[in-house]
């Protein structure tokens, strides 16, 4: 489904090259949910954003099944990211002045494909189909997240990326967000890989990570605590 080979990254700053990521190796299968924790700063962003492609790595090498992601030109790189990744992330980045239902159909609508029904029943599977015709700025915290997570599943993606993405919610909607994200892109075989610091919001995924000084630990290994 996903794989990096070696990743790094570094930027340069006044003092020299800063290496934020080290060799990082992770594979991800089809209808897996992976998790990578980590306290703030540790790259975790920095990781999603090379595995999406919306970065690139200083080394190394990221593939999505046989597509060398680091090779692809920006266009194309564009296409297949709209066709094969969903993207999620702390803030829900809804277009304020699109009703809830034009929000969730709107990458569908860029290509062309739009596709009333499954906006209507991915708003349905997140108990949001009475809101379909709402402006975001009515709805919660917790709902403006379920809507972002039903506009990522929109166009079936085979995986879904997700950073921190209830990061800004209260400890109940935290839980019931994620645990409908995964429900969901288990229901549509879709595998997905979270960055998140709430080690107790991920304690049942197939897979736990832990992002430490630019190394990636599998399990938990000399991880805190």
């Amino acid at each position: 489904m996903i794989k990096a080979v070696n990743l790094q990254r570094s930027y340069q700053n006044t003092g020299g090259a800063l290496q934020v990521l080290k060799g990082i190796e992770l594979e991800l299968f089809p209808a897996e949910v992976v998790a990578v924790l980590g306290p703030s700063g540790s790259g975790k962003s920095t990781l999603l954003h090379l595995l999406s492609g919306l970065d690139r790595p200083s080394a190394g090498e990221v593939f999505w099944g046989e597509l060398a992601v680091h090779a692809l030109d920006q266009h194309r790189l564009a296409r297949l990211r709209s066709e094969r990744l969903g993207l999620i992330f702390q803030q829900h980045y809804l277009l304020q002045d699109l009703s809830v239902l034009e929000n969730v159909a709107l990458s569908g609508r860029i290509r062309g494909e739009f596709d009333e029904l499954r906006a209507h029943k991915l708003l349905e599977d997140v108990g949001l189909s009475e809101r379909a015709d709402y402006l975001p700025r009515k709805l919660s915290g917790g709902e403006r997240q379920r809507v972002a997570v039903a506009r990522a599943l929109y166009l079936k993606p085979q995986l879904i990326l997700a950073d921190e993405p209830t990061g800004s919610l209260d400890r109940h909607n935290a839980k019931a967000v994620f645990e409908l994200l995964v429900s969901l892109a288990r229901s549509e075989g879709a595998a997905v890989l979270m960055v998140t610091h709430d080690e107790g919001l991920v304690a049942d995924v197939d897979k736990r990570y832990y992002l430490l000084d630019g190394i990636l630990q599998l399990d938990g290994v000399n991880a805190p605590g």
